[in-house]
């Protein structure tokens, strides 16, 4: 159901985890430990993520080569 699910967007989805190394609230962008920038939904809020934060992110790439964030989850 994966695969059906993936085929019905355009765009490349995927999921990832790593370590925030960084957080910009202003361009709505986190970037990991491996140095890979992604993009932040405009109406999350940022103040709750922290260099140092290990993260679960799922994304899509869109037609620019952004990765955007579907969902963000930090493991307890």
């Amino acid at each position: 159901s994966v695969a059906l699910l993936s085929a019905s967007f355009p765009a490349f989805a995927a999921d990832t985890e790593g370590t925030i190394t960084s957080v910009d609230p202003d361009n709505m962008t986190i970037t990991l430990s491996d140095g890979t920038i992604y993009k932040l939904p405009s109406e999350m809020d940022t103040s709750g993520l922290e260099s140092g934060d290990e993260v679960v992110i799922a994304y899509q790439v869109d037609s620019s080569g952004n990765r955007q964030i579907t969902d963000l989850f930090i493991p307890e």
